[in-house]
């Protein structure tokens, strides 16, 4: 059935080197210097020279005693300077992280990206994944820690990022999913007034669901409630069910209410609240070597029994990836990342999307580039979902063995400056400029 997409329809808001003499004293290679047309104009080229004379100094002195000791062919780098003209987003399960571990050339894209490369660029970046179920906080800590880096809130989108701009519309709303009270916390981290769990649910009726009893630690944390008092206005699933019978039970319970007051039936039973998911991704990648279902998955669960009991089609709303509200999202977020910490007041000419889903990460990509003022360029790694030898319904416009050598395309692509083939596994085309 078709989706609606709240959001698709609003527009979105939208050193210098160190001296040649030294390289020439010590006999270095020549230093590549990043071409102008890349690069943003800095205020603080002295400072980021004294801080590269600092770090040469720092490898110089060496010694226990700390005298000098000077290499016989030591290596000119070029200071590093940070482009404005193009930007990376990544995914992340099956691009930098699978099974909870960092694909192994993960940590050196990053790195390539934060300037460890022949070119002395830096390019600003951001996280864009259909994950969540804690915070964006949270997964940030995570991720620096897998990644060995440090991430910013301001660079990450979680699946259910975006509902956080919903939280005016509704009052008291279901959350869905999670491990424990994650999701709970998630939801009043954004302002949502009044959050009621299925824990909640089952702790004030427990037979709601049969099969289903509370652990301990659930029923510590769910809260009784009168709901002869509050209906539920709006439904968020904001993370992968622990308990899909359960969960689909209470869902269904608020969708053929009458508007959402618990215990009642409505007889069209197409009086319920609204239904949000935070993604709709069939597949994801794990540890597993085999794809793992998702939260679409589930969707479409809930959407068949819900007709097979009320003989009606439900109508669901999703966020993420390849929704374009989600890049609309994105593309405000990288804006003033850029400005905030790079001091880059002015949109990337392009973005390269590095994504291991097609049916998500290129097909968003792909359509987004469609209706963007900016180029979005989408990059396919073989490291997640995509299986190397199949041809993926949405191709990309280049596929890569992994996030190292999709950062390595785009950084080489943008030096050339100049059109490249088309690789999605079939005959090559044209790209635009």
């Amino acid at each position: 059935m078709a989706t609606t997409d709240p959001f698709g329809a609003r527009p979105a808001r939208r050193l210098d080197s160190l001296d040649a003499s030294r390289a020439d004293l010590y006999g270095g290679p020549s230093v590549l210097l990043p071409p102008k047309h890349l690069m943003a104009s800095s205020d603080n080229n002295t400072a980021m020279e004294i801080e590269n004379a600092r770090h040469h100094l720092d490898e110089e002195v060496s010694s226990e005693d700390g005298s000098p000791q000077f290499a016989s062919s030591p290596v000119s780098r070029p200071a590093v300077s940070t482009t404005d003209e193009f930007a990376l987003a990544f995914d992340i399960d099956g691009v930098l992280i699978r099974g909870g571990k960092p694909i192994p050339e993960a940590v050196d894209a990053l790195k390539y990206i934060n300037g460890e490369n022949p070119y002395g660029i830096k390019v600003p970046y951001i996280f864009v994944t259909n994950g969540g179920g804690k915070t964006e906080e949270e997964r940030c800590i995570d991720l620096s820690k897998q990644l060995d880096l440090d991430v910013s809130t301001g660079q990450f989108i979680c699946g259910h990022t975006p509902m956080r701009e919903m939280a005016e519309k509704y009052n008291t709303v279901l959350v869905v999913g999670g491990e424990g009270e994650k999701c709970r916390v998630v939801a009043e981290g954004y302002g949502f007034k009044d959050v009621v769990t299925p824990g909640d649910i089952i702790k004030t009726r427990h037979d709601t669901t049969p099969f289903r009893k509370l652990t301990d630690e659930e029923f510590e944390n769910s809260r009784v409630r009168d709901f002869s008092h509050s209906n539920i206005e709006a439904i968020f699933v904001f993370a992968d069910s622990r308990d899909w019978a359960g969960d689909q039970q209470i869902i269904l319970d608020c969708l053929m209410s009458k508007n959402g007051w618990l215990g009642t039936r409505s007889e069209t039973m197409d009086e319920g609240p609204p239904v949000f998911f935070s993604h709709n991704d069939v597949v994801w990648s794990t540890s597993h070597e085999h794809s793992r279902i998702g939260m679409g998955a589930l969707r479409a669960s809930l959407e068949a029994v819900y007709k097979a009991i009320s003989g009606k089609d439900l109508s669901t709303i999703a966020f993420g990836k390849p929704q374009l509200g989600t890049y609309h999202f994105a593309t405000r977020l990288l804006q003033q990342w850029r400005k905030d910490n790079h001091g880059i007041n002015k949109p990337p000419r392009t973005v390269y999307f590095v994504g291991d889903t097609p049916d998500s990460d290129i097909r968003g990509t792909n359509e987004f580039d469609k209706i963007s003022e900016a180029n979005w360029y989408s990059l396919l790694v073989k490291t997640g979902v995509y299986q190397d030898g199949t041809i993926p319904r949405f191709p990309p416009k280049k596929t890569c063995n992994n996030v190292l050598d999709a950062v390595k395309f785009a950084v080489e692509r943008e030096i050339s400056n100049k059109d490249e083939p088309v690789d999605v596994g079939l005959d090559s085309v044209a790209l635009r400029n």
